[in-house]
């Protein structure tokens, strides 16, 4: 990420919620930096966000662009937990690990965490998560703050390396062992049998 890239990313809200059409906020950044992207496409930076990025940019200053969303309060994801089946899709989904839980065991938000970027709501095979106003009558950096931005970027750095660690090779099932082990010397007798059948036609050529 060059220098301007960096500039603009530091600017950005860090919600990683994907509206501006790029996979995080890293990605925004290099592409208004690379003229790629226009300055107005994140609703949770809002009117001051884009003003913000004229400034490093030294771009006109725009509205925000519609179809990216609007500014607004920023949201809180909540989970009905009466309703949650334990999928684990929303875990992976949360680009804060906001959401804690087991498989087929409730999950729940730690409020701290949660960004409202709203990824977890479309992964949710029961709808059991809504969105509530967590900041009634703040939009944009009003509801958000540099702290809690650089507080979500570490969080997502933490959560991608999550990602990308290998998963463990799931342990081997006892009770195919000896299914495993008897075709094991079946084969092998066949094998040796082919071998065999081999060796003796060679033998009875002329």
């Amino acid at each position: 990420m060059n220098g301007l890239a960096a500039r603009i990313h530091d600017a950005l809200p860090q919600t990683q919620c994907t509206r501006c059409g790029y996979p995080d906020c890293a990605g925004y950044a290099q592409a208004v930096a690379e003229g790629e992207a226009a300055i107005n496409q994140c609703p949770p930076g809002g009117a001051e966000g884009v003003a913000r990025l004229a400034q490093l940019t030294g771009r006109p200053l725009l509205p925000l662009d519609a179809q990216f969303g609007t500014e607004g309060p920023r949201a809180m994801a909540v989970i009905d937990e009466a309703w949650c089946i334990g999928c684990t899709l929303c875990l992976d989904a949360c680009p804060t690990d906001a959401i804690v839980g087991m498989n087929k065991r409730m999950h729940t938000v730690i409020e701290a965490h949660c960004t409202g970027c709203e990824l977890c709501i479309p992964v949710c095979p029961v709808d059991c998560i809504a969105l509530e106003d967590a900041t009634p009558g703040h939009t944009g950096w009003a509801a958000w703050s540099k702290t809690q931005a650089d507080a979500a970027l570490g969080r997502y750095a933490l959560h991608q390396a999550r990602l990308q660690k290998p998963k463990p090779a799931p342990a081997p099932d006892p009770a195919a062992a000896p299914v495993d082990r008897k075709r094991a010397i079946v084969e092998a007798a066949m094998a040796r049998a082919r071998a065999a059948s081999q060796q003796r036609t060679q033998a009875t050529k002329p």
